[in-house]
Parts: structure tokens; C-alpha cells; sequence
């Protein structure tokens, strides 16, 4: 009955839940013939509930070699070699340790990739104010370019080798050097590819005739080189001042060779826009057109960064924004129209003051006729309704006169005189 017992509780942990464990394997491939890969798995319990164990890794890797192995309570890693070039899949399980009837917690393969040469990769890198920039496939025409091969040995299996370069422009130009990198300077845009050979040599002893031999392996490698005019300049046209909820447009008109990236972005102050978002688009001419709306017055500044592969500029455009309200310019023509209607106002007033004082003068028209004019008083006074031109206030004017013409009369009485 024991017996049954137990075999009932083993075949009860035989079949782990699905999607508790999880199991990653990852290698370091390719390598060459005769170096060391090195494999590692990693495993992981998804669900808490699940305890602890000590658990044993399974590896499959014939017809591979197995260098070494190390294994800790969820992890394990193991270093193989391989004679011949090739795909060679290695796989491993997990169980739970001391039980030898329990099913894999766990299971994962990966492919490892052995070749028969030098094994890396070339990168591509330009020259700029003294830095060294990396640019992917892509450089500027008329400025200096390294291209640097990164050779791959993870476990050091040429570090007694020397090596030697031979490099391929794609235009005509050859160059064989010692060091793995090399400095090109093209002078004309255009696509081209680069090839490079790598010879790798050492010596070794033989496995056969147990004498020192001369080994040599080698590795062909190409990359694309994209040749662009670099971006020389970038011109903010429009204006510098707006007001309030106005719209502003400008114009960025850019020298250099589409397509472009175009970023930017306006805030209170002049940012450089390598880490910060900004409005990008793409540009496949040479001028973009924007706009904005302000609203809030303040001083802002516009940041534009413009890249095309091979070359990164950054320029800034100040822009003042004032409070919404009357206009400088309709400001001054409303200060002009006040004053010529103030001055207006005083040309007139000055010009009807001496007209009235003129109409006065001419009222004022007294009679310093003789006196043998008394006689005419009646006919003066019947003249008055004749002569309509004459108004009441020169007719009374006439009457004061002759007042003042009887009081003379009066005054100077005539004397007789008698001669004898």
C-alpha cells in the first residue's frame, strides 16, 4: 500500500501547470571553428504559490563539444566548441532534482551558428568638431569618415593572431593597413558600398606531426556607405514680434540634401533638442512652412534641429509676444488724426475771432457831415426804409450822431456884426 502511495504522489508532481515555469536560453554564436560558444539558460517561476526546489538542467548539444558546466538553482550555463561550420541546435529541460520520474517543468532550444571564418562587423562613424559621431551606413560628402571593423571572439581564440586589412571603397580606392580601422574622406555624394578581407594568422602546434604550423583564417565583409551633402544652414524667415492669439507664420528654408528630420519646439527658452520631444516631421524639400498661436505674452524662443543621415545643425529664432490690444502703428495714426483735428479746431476759432472784429470795424460808420446837412435829417430818416442794406444797429449808430451834432449846434449860436 506505501508503495502505491508514493507513486500516486510522484505521478501527482509529474504534471506542472501550464505556464508556471518559464525557461530562456541564449548563446553568444557565431563563432568560428575550433573557438567556444558559450550557452546560458535561465529559469523563472511565474507563480508564487508555486515552492521553491532544487532543480536539475538537461542538456542536448552532440555533435558539439562540451568544454564546460556549471548549474545553480535556476540557472545554467555550459561552453562547447565545434570542429565543422554549420547550425547546430542545443536544447535543454528542466526537472525537479531526485525525481526521476517527474515530467519537464520547462523546455527551450536555440540555434547555435559555428563558421569556418573571422567572425564581426563594421561600423561607421564621422568626424565632427573633433568628436566622433556614429552615423550608421549613412556619412557627409567632403568630410571624414572611420570605418572601424569589430571582430567577434568571445572566448579570445585570436588573441594570438596578427592581422591584416585590406580595404575597398566601392570608387577606386584600395588601402591595406595593420589596425583595424581606416579614415576615409569622399568628395563627392553618392551611394557605395565598402568591402573589406580580414587575414588572421598564427601559429600552432600540430595535431598530427606535433610541430609548430602556421594557421590562417580570414572573413569578407561589406557595409553600404551613403554619401550626402552635409546640412550647411538653416534660415528662420518671419518675424520676430506678434501679439495675443495671433497667428504667426514662418519659414525655415534649409541647405542641404532631402530627405530631412525636422524638429522643433517653442518654449520660454533656447533648448538644445538632442533628448527633448518636439514637433518632427519630415522634410523632402528644401523649405518647411509653420505656424503658431500664442496665448500668452511673454518672450519664447523657436529651437529647429535639422538631420539628414549624415549631418545634425541647430539653430534658434527669439520671438517677442506682446499683450493683445491696440496696434503701434494704428497707435500713432490715431495720435496723428487727434493732433491735426486739435490744430484744426485752434485755425478755426483764430480765423472766425478776426472775422468778427473786422464785421465791427465796418459797423461803426459815423456821419461827420457838414452841418447844412441838418436839413436832410428828414429824408435820412425816410432813407432808411429806402436803403435796406443799412441795419438797426447803424441807424442808431446815425441817431448818436446827430445828438452829438445839435449839442455843437447849440454850442457855437451865430453872431451878428455891423460894420459902420
Amino acid at each position: 500500500m506505501l508503495p502505491l502511495t508514493c507513486l500516486l504522489l510522484l505521478l501527482g508532481r509529474a504534471a506542472p501547470a501550464a505556464g508556471e515555469y518559464g525557461l530562456e536560453i541564449t548563446n553568444n554564436s557565431p563563432i568560428t571553428t575550433g573557438a567556444q560558444a558559450t550557452v546560458h539558460a535561465s529559469l523563472s517561476v511565474k507563480n508564487d504559490s508555486v515552492t521553491s526546489d532544487l532543480y536539475h538542467f538537461n542538456w542536448i548539444y552532440a555533435p558539439l563539444i562540451l568544454i564546460q558546466k556549471s548549474e545553480q538553482q535556476f540557472n545554467s550555463v555550459i561552453k562547447v566548441t565545434g570542429e565543422f561550420p554549420g547550425t547546430f541546435p542545443v536544447s535543454v529541460w528542466v526537472t525537479h532534482r531526485n525525481c526521476w520520474l517527474c515530467q519537464p517543468v520547462a523546455r527551450n532550444v536555440t540555434m547555435l551558428q559555428i563558421t569556418e571564418f573571422v567572425t564581426g562587423n563594421l561600423t561607421i562613424a564621422q568626424i565632427e568638431d573633433s568628436r566622433l559621431t556614429t552615423r550608421g551606413s549613412s556619412s557627409s560628402a567632403g568630410a571624414v569618415t572611420r570605418i572601424s571593423f569589430c571582430l567577434h571572439d568571445p572566448s579570445h581564440f585570436f588573441k594570438a593572431a596578427s592581422f591584416v586589412y585590406n580595404w575597398d571603397f566601392g570608387d577606386g580606392v584600395y588601402q591595406i593597413t595593420k589596425e583595424p580601422f581606416v579614415y576615409y574622406n569622399g568628395s563627392s555624394a553618392g551611394n557605395r558600398t565598402v568591402h573589406l578581407k580580414v587575414i588572421a594568422e598564427w601559429e600552432q602546434m600540430g595535431s598530427v606531426l606535433h610541430e609548430r604550423e602556421t594557421v590562417q583564417k580570414t572573413g569578407d565583409f561589406t557595409t553600404a556607405l551613403e554619401l550626402s551633402d552635409a546640412v550647411r544652414s538653416v534660415n528662420v524667415v518671419g518675424s520676430r514680434e506678434t501679439h495675443v492669439m495671433e497667428n504667426l507664420s514662418l519659414s525655415l528654408h534649409i541647405n542641404g540634401t532631402p530627405p530631412l528630420a525636422l524638429c522643433w519646439l517653442i518654449k520660454a527658452e533656447c533648448i538644445p533638442l538632442d533628448g527633448e520631444k518636439c514637433h518632427l516631421v519630415v522634410v523632402n524639400g528644401s523649405c518647411y512652412n509653420l505656424s503658431h498661436t500664442f496665448s500668452y505674452a511673454g518672450q519664447y524662443c523657436l529651437s529647429v534641429r535639422v538631420e539628414n543621415g549624415a549631418t545634425v545643425l541647430q539653430t534658434y529664432h527669439p520671438i517677442r509676444v506682446r499683450p493683445a490690444g491696440i496696434h503701434p502703428g494704428l497707435f500713432v495714426l490715431l495720435c496723428i488724426a487727434a493732433v491735426s483735428v486739435v490744430l484744426g479746431l485752434v485755425l478755426y476759432t483764430t480765423f472766425r475771432s478776426a472775422t468778427q472784429q473786422k464785421d465791427l470795424v465796418e459797423v461803426a460808420d459815423f456821419d461827420f457831415s457838414p452841418l447844412s446837412d441838418r436839413n436832410l435829417s428828414p429824408h435820412s430818416e425816410s432813407g432808411c426804409g429806402q436803403i435796406c442794406c443799412r441795419s438797426c444797429f447803424l441807424q442808431s449808430s446815425q441817431e448818436a450822431a446827430r445828438e452829438s451834432h445839435e449839442l455843437l449846434l447849440a454850442f457855437y449860436k451865430p453872431v451878428k456884426t455891423y460894420t459902420v
